[in-house]
């Protein structure tokens, strides 16, 4: 479980005591059901990381929902997280995070397209051995909050938490063109243990 938890785990418990103590034992209930949400939100599962040359793993838990093509030939993997999903999320490859970009923006449903565009989000440029890829922690309806723990200049390993995305929300994977994606729209991927695709 991430820290993230406690800031809104512990006033939901002490609500809930706070009123066994005043004998509403319907709230406190609820309110101890919503801690253990929240827990289960911020959960922080480990997770076996593939090994080989040149694979790109899912940075984010959650269902492929889109898979598009740029006119430059690049590749942009689109990953809807629901509320239920790990919001931990990962490097795609091993390499230097290069740029770490904020954009302040609308809050649209995360499973729209245009989502990608205009939400708030973190644009993180991971540049590893023969490849460049960019990858946007997207806010969705819910989700008004994208956070990343790492900073320009940190050498990240593949499959290694770099962020959270706290709840609805959605990861774009931005690939070269010449990588070869191995998913399909549909397809249920997991962070850091799903591979994404693969370069030459």
């Amino acid at each position: 479980m991430v820290s993230d938890a406690y800031k809104f785990a512990i006033p939901v418990v002490a609500l809930g005591i706070l009123c066994i103590l005043a004998h509403i034992t319907y709230a406190a209930v609820v309110l101890f059901i919503l801690a253990a949400f929240i827990c289960f939100f911020f959960r922080n599962p480990e997770r076996a990381i593939p090994e080989g040359n040149n694979l790109v793993v899912s940075p984010a838990d959650g269902k492929v929902v889109r898979i598009s093509k740029g006119t430059d030939g690049e590749q942009t993997i689109s990953i809807f997280l629901n509320i239920f999903n790990v919001h931990v999320n990962r490097s795609p490859i091993s390499g230097e995070l290069k740029q770490l970009e904020y954009k302040r923006g609308r809050f649209k449903a995360a499973f729209d397209d245009e989502a990608s565009r205009v939400n708030e989000q973190n644009v993180l440029t991971i540049q590893g051995q023969g490849i460049r890829v960019i990858v946007r922690q997207i806010a969705g309806l819910i989700a008004r909050r994208v956070i990343c723990w790492k900073r320009p200049g940190y050498a990240l390993q593949r499959g290694e938490r770099i962020g959270l995305i706290r709840f609805g929300s959605r990861v774009d994977v931005v690939l070269p063109a010449h990588a070869i994606v191995l998913v399909n729209v549909g397809d249920r991927v997991k962070g850091g243990s799903s591979i994404l695709g693969e370069h030459a």
